[in-house]
C-alpha cells in the first residue's frame, strides 16, 4: 500500500493485508511504518529500540535531562525581573482597557434595551443615537488595537525580544550547541 507521497506505507513492501505477513500470525511492530511527515515517531520517542526491542534506555534518559534542564532555564527566565516587568506592563495596559472597552459595550446593549426612545431619537436625518453608538462601537475597536499595538511596541516588543533571546541562548547551551 502507498501513502499519498508515493512511497511505500510498510517496509514489508509485501501484501495490502496486514493479516496475510508472517503467516497470518498478525502485525509484528517492527513490520509497520507509516510515512506519515507531520508525525515522527522517532523525534517522539517511539520506535527507537535498543538491540532484541528494548528502549534506547541512554537515549531516553539523556532526552528527559535535557528536558529537565529546558525546563529550568524558563522556570529562571519566568522568574526573573525583566519577565516579570514585561508582564506587569502588558497587564497594566490590558486590564483597564479592557474594563473600559468591556464596560463601553455593556453599556450600549443595556440602554439598546431599556431606552429604546433614546436610542431611536434622531440625530441627523435617518441617523439616530443606535447607528452612532454602533458605529462608535467599531471605532473604539479600532482605536484600541491601535493604541494596544502603539503600547506593545514601545513597551514591551522590545524587552520581550531580549528575553527569547536570552532564554533561546541559555536553551542552546543546555541542549549541547547549534541546532
Amino acid at each position: 500500500m502507498q501513502s499519498s507521497t508515493g512511497r511505500p506505507r510498510r517496509r514489508g513492501g509485501g501484501s495490502e493485508s496486514p493479516v496475510e505477513q508472517h503467516e497470518g500470525h498478525g502485525l509484528a511492530s517492527a513490520d509497520v511504518r507509516f510515512d506519515d511527515p507531520w508525525y515522527d515517531a522517532l523525534a517522539s520517542g517511539w520506535g527507537e529500540l535498543d538491540g532484541p526491542g528494548g528502549p534506547a534506555q541512554a537515549a531516553v534518559d539523556a532526552r528527559e535531562s535535557r528536558s529537565e534542564a529546558a525546563a529550568d532555564v524558563y522556570l529562571e527566565v519566568q522568574r526573573s525581573a525583566a519577565f516579570q516587568e514585561v508582564r506587569s506592563r502588558y497587564r497594566r495596559f490590558v486590564i483597564p482597557g479592557v474594563a473600559v472597552f468591556f464596560t463601553w459595550y455593556v453599556a450600549y446593549v443595556v440602554t439598546a434595551v431599556t431606552a429604546p426612545g433614546l436610542m431611536a431619537r434622531p440625530v441627523a436625518g435617518a441617523v439616530n443615537v443606535a447607528m452612532l453608538a454602533g458605529l462608535g462601537q467599531f471605532l473604539t475597536t479600532f482605536l484600541f488595537t491601535w493604541a494596544y499595538a502603539r503600547h506593545a511596541r514601545l513597551r514591551r516588543d522590545r524587552a520581550a525580544l531580549d528575553l527569547r533571546w536570552d532564554t533561546q541562548e541559555l536553551t542552546r547551551g543546555v541542549r549541547g550547541g547549534v541546532r
